[in-house]
């Protein structure tokens, strides 16, 4: 088949979980045979990745709110004029554009990440544009794909809408020795708690640096992570930790290094209230670790009983579990004990792939 991948900024990338999906789809199914064309956002960062698939850059008004909406505005153009079989768009935001590639003819799915018109990052007009591109969605595209059951009741609630329910993937990875991050950090096996995500206020962070401040503790709290549209926010977090140096923030990480902030890991806390499918916590817990999440749907559909929670937006609660656990090993020891193989048996990236193919040709 010949197949348009529309919504992501830049692939292969791991700025974010759509260009993590979105990344690992179009490489396996351009292994299987298929014509795969990812449409890259313009002044991204360009990889040397030699990939089997091909990457179009199209142009984008880089302002706050826009780049989506006009990347994608080109990309469904291109898209609409080419040679699809089918056209895959990623997000609500740029599914507002599905109408294009549909009234030309061709077979479009659209896979729902997380209800984004519901994230604090975005503005009125913002979180109106994305509600109008899940209606869109709706109404134009062949297939819904979900990454959660809670989000699949939500579309049959609000739309009377059936959605495909495929979850993310992952692969069981190398655990790694802590080198880089006591070189750069000063950090030891089971010497931090870790988050990593994008730094948006609808990741819970607030709560987070708040729990953790009150905890009795020598570890330290590690925030992973870059700014997404949100540097505000990521100087009001930077300001709150000013007084606590057991709080480290790294940056956006990747490669080597997160791969050893994931291994050594004494607990991975996401205190999320928005989330779609968090592929972070898919990968803390392929790591073999104890993971801390907040109580929604879409983090306890993935541990199941093999993690904690703890009320969202409650840091009361959360300050509660973490220092549970930091005076509990015991306790840390037994969860990490099942967790790589629990979510490695469970989350596939080629099942994903196949049920995804099988789903464009019907």
């Amino acid at each position: 088949m010949n197949i348009a991948m529309i919504g992501h900024k830049q692939v292969p990338s791991r700025e974010g979980g759509i260009e993590v999906v979105v990344s690992e789809l179009a490489y396996r199914m351009a292994e299987k045979g298929n014509s795969v064309t990812c449409f890259n956002r313009k002044g991204g960062k360009e990889t040397e990745s030699r990939v089997p698939y091909k990457i179009v850059t199209v142009p984008t008004v880089k302002k706050k709110g826009l780049a989506a909406a006009s990347s994608s505005f080109f990309a469904a153009l291109r898209a609409a004029a080419g040679n699809f079989d089918v056209v895959h768009f990623h997000a609500e935001g740029p599914a507002f554009m599905c109408r294009i590639p549909k009234l030309a003819g061709k077979k479009v799915i659209v896979t729902v990440h997380g209800l984004d018109h519901r994230r604090a990052k975005w503005g009125r007009f913002a979180s109106a544009y994305i509600k109008g591109g899940e209606k869109n969605a709706v109404k134009y595209a062949d297939h819904i794909i979900v990454l959660s059951r809670n989000v699949q009741q939500y579309f049959l609630d609000t739309y009377a809408r059936e959605t495909v329910y495929i979850p993310n993937g992952i692969e069981r990875p190398e655990n790694k020795g802590p080198d880089l991050i006591t070189k750069k950090y000063g950090l030891r096996k089971d010497g931090y708690i870790l988050f990593v995500g994008r730094l948006v206020p609808e990741k819970g962070l607030t709560y987070l640096i708040e729990a953790f401040k009150n905890t009795v503790t020598d570890k330290k709290l590690v925030i992973a992570g870059g700014s997404s549209d949100t540097d505000v926010f990521t100087g009001e977090l930077k300001k709150a930790c000013e007084n606590d140096d057991r709080i480290i923030f790294t940056g956006f990480a990747a490669g080597r290094l997160l791969e050893e902030l994931y291994s050594n890991a004494y607990v991975y806390v996401l205190p999320s209230d928005v989330e779609g499918m968090p592929l972070t916590l898919l990968e803390a817990m392929s790591y073999g670790n104890c993971c801390l999440t907040s109580d929604i749907a879409e983090c306890t559909e993935v541990t199941e009983d093999k993690a904690l929670s703890f009320k969202k937006g409650d840091p009361a609660d959360l300050k509660e579990k973490l220092q549970y656990l930091i005076n509990k090993k015991d306790i840390v020891s037994y969860y990490k004990a099942d967790a790589s193989d629990y979510v490695c048996s469970k989350y596939n990236w080629d099942e994903v792939t196949d049920r995804t193919l099988m789903l464009y040709r019907n």
